[in-house]
Order: C-alpha cells, then structure tokens, then sequence
C-alpha cells in the first residue's frame, strides 16, 4: 500500500500533471478568441514546432517540470539544426495537446461523477448527466464514489509517465548531439590521463630526488653535505608544489590556462634538480628552446622530468648525457646513462617496470611523434622526436 501511494509524495508528479494543464492556456486563449474553430491550435501548433528556438523552450520546461533533477541529459535544450528535429518538435507538440486535453478532461469528469455519486445516494437523481445515468437513488452509490477518484490517481500517474516517455523520445538528443557529446566525453577522458601524467611525473620526480638525496645524506655522514641535500630536497619540493598547484589550477577550472605548465626553457631547474642529487649531467642545448610551439615544449619538460626520474630511481648517481635540439621542423631530445649491474632489467614493452616510459611514448604520439626506449651500445637510451609544425 505503501509503495502505490509513494508517488504522491514525489513533487514531480505535481509538476509532470502542471506540464499537461499549460497547453490548455493556449487553447483557452483561442477558444475565447475563435470560438467557431476550437480545432485552430492544432494548425498553429506545427507551424511553431518549425521554428528551431521551439525545441530549446519545450526542453527545457520538460526539464524543470518533468524531470526529477532538472538536468537529464536525456532532453535536449538546444534548437532545432535539422528538419529532423524540426518534425520531432512538431509530433511532441501535436502529443502534449492531446494529452494536455485528456489530463483537463478526467481531471474535471472524475471528480463530478464522485460528487454525482455521492448526490445520489443522498436521494437526489441528476437528469442532466450524461456520463453518469441512474435509474433512481440508492444508498449503495456512497461505496462507489471513491473508484473516480482512484481512476483519477491513476490517470494523473500514467499521463505523467506517458508524457515523460513521448519527451526522451522526441525532444531527445539528435545524432549529431550525441556524437558532439561523445566527443566532450572523450576530451574529458584526455584531459583527465593529462592530468594523472602531470601528476606522475611531477610528483615522482620529487619524491624520487628526496628519496635519493636522503639515502645519501645518511650514507655519508658529513654535515655540510648533508646541509646541501636537505637544501635540494627543500628546493625540488617547492618546484613539486608549484606543479601541483598548476595542476590543481586545471581541476578547478574547466579549461585552465595550459600557459601555466612548465616549459623545456626552463630545462636548468630540472638539469640542477638532478645534479643535487648527485648525477653527473653533460648537457647540451641547441637551437632557439624559446621558438619552440607551446604544447611541444611543455611536453618536452614532461618528457625529460621522466628520463631524469628514471635515471635516479633505477641507476642512482651515474652519468648522464642530454641533448636537445631544436631544429626546423623537429625537436630532439635523447637522455642516455650507463647500463650498469645494478640497474634494473628492460621491462615489458623495451623500458623500464613502471609506467613512466609508457607516459613518455603516449606523449610522443599525441603530437604525431615518436619515442625510441630501451638499450643502446652499452648505454641505456631514451629518445624522442616531436615535430613542431
């Protein structure tokens, strides 16, 4: 009993029955205007339903009215682009006539023939009903004046469901909404893994140079070098704070400024970030590092965050050589240490176990690049091309 009575409860089934009565205004308006053609509205209707705002203002009152949240995607609230959607504006407005004027007339009917019902069995015989001829009154009318009012119930709960169907029918997305859509969702998806990258390399990177320089603050046992580590691990920390207040900055904000991201012309921080913790870097940088398109070149610093982190987590304090170059139509980044025995094996794929060399060569392909890891001539070797047109 509970659960047949619980859609009373609900405020849609309020607003749902509301939705159904407001063509009557119109059709009222016109009644009163032409009283000799009632049937007027239902010619007007589909000249309405031709003009693409319709579709935006049916939608959104079937969303506000018909809707428990008042944001299913479900309902489209952007005007017509087709005659597609033109037509299936017309057919909701020529159904939600017809049902508005079905939930007037039952909700009117029902209720005399309950109060008829009632009369009768007080002793009085309405002669002008036609809906509700009775030989003469009788006492027992009194029970069946509730089954109207039932009748009512259930007309105001179908016509409200029946309503919201004919709406996620006809007022629903058209193809090319659901395709505009599908493609949101997909960038939404590219941002997101941007973003788990960012945070990979950006926040590996530092834990790595902590983890390094304090294993060799307490190998060493001198004070003054232990003073420079703690400084390193100060320095890279803030560095790791700033990345991730950036990142942060993108997940406030749908579309944050990508400006924002660190850059390869800031490469020094990076190269001094590695050397403090102990790896002996021979850089060399060629070409114009600033002339480098923007994308490329914050992808760079990603791309050689992650060999510097690879190379202090698996191979420590070694030498490592780095060459960027900036040419005309491509940039060129190679990182190359020594393979030692205490570096760990190739992984799957050609690089080393974990999922940076993965984010290196997915960041490579997005901008139509590419990424070689894996050994070379005694040397462990990342290199990356990216093309800057």
């Amino acid at each position: 009993m509970a659960r047949l009575l619980r859609p009373l409860t609900r405020w849609t089934t309020y607003t749902r029955f509301i939705h159904l009565w407001v063509p009557l205004l119109v059709s009222s308006v016109w009644i009163f205007i032409h009283p000799a053609t009632p049937w007027g509205p239902a010619l007007v209707l589909p000249l309405l339903g031709l003009v693409p705002a319709v579709r935006r203002g049916e939608g959104v009152q079937a969303r506000f009215m018909l809707m428990r949240d008042g944001q299913d995607p479900a309902i489209s609230v952007v005007p017509s682009a087709t005659w597609r959607d033109r037509l299936r504006t017309v057919l909701w407005l020529q159904a939600r006539m017809v049902l508005g004027w079905a939930a007037v007339g039952f909700s009117v009917w029902l209720p005399l023939i309950t109060v008829d019902l009632i009369r009768i069995s007080t002793g009085y015989v309405p002669d002008d009903n036609p809906f509700l001829p009775v030989p003469h009154a009788h006492w027992a009318y009194a029970l069946l004046a509730p089954l109207p009012l039932i009748a009512l119930y259930g007309v105001v709960i179908g016509l409200g469901k029946l309503i919201t169907v004919l709406a996620r029918h006809l007022l629903g997305p058209s193809t090319a909404e659901r395709v505009a859509a599908l493609e949101e969702r997909t960038e939404q998806l590219l941002e997101r893994n941007r973003i788990a990258r960012e945070l990979h390399d950006s926040i590996g990177h530092a834990l790595t140079v902590a983890v390094v320089q304090a294993g060799a603050a307490r190998a060493a046992g001198d004070p003054g070098f232990t003073d420079r580590a703690l400084l390193a691990i100060e320095d890279t920390g803030r560095a790791a704070l700033e990345d991730l207040e950036r990142v942060l900055g993108v997940l406030r904000e749908s579309r944050g400024p990508a400006s924002g991201r660190p850059a390869l012309v800031e490469a020094d921080r990076l190269l001094e970030s590695a050397r403090a913790s102990g790896a002996k870097i021979d850089a060399e940088l060629t070409g114009p590092l600033e002339t480098v398109p923007g994308p490329v070149s914050r992808e760079g610093y990603r791309i050689l965050q992650e060999c510097l982190t690879n190379v202090l987590r698996h191979a420590g304090a070694v030498p490592v050589r780095v060459h960027i170059a900036v040419e005309d139509r491509t940039l060129s980044l190679e990182v190359r240490n020594a393979l030692t025995a205490g570096i760990p094996g190739p992984g799957p794929g050609g690089g080393m176990r974990g999922s940076g060399l993965r984010g290196i060569r997915e960041r490579a392909a997005l901008l139509g690049g590419r990424a070689r890891t894996g050994p070379d001539d005694g040397d462990w070797q990342v290199r990356v091309e990216l093309p800057l047109r």
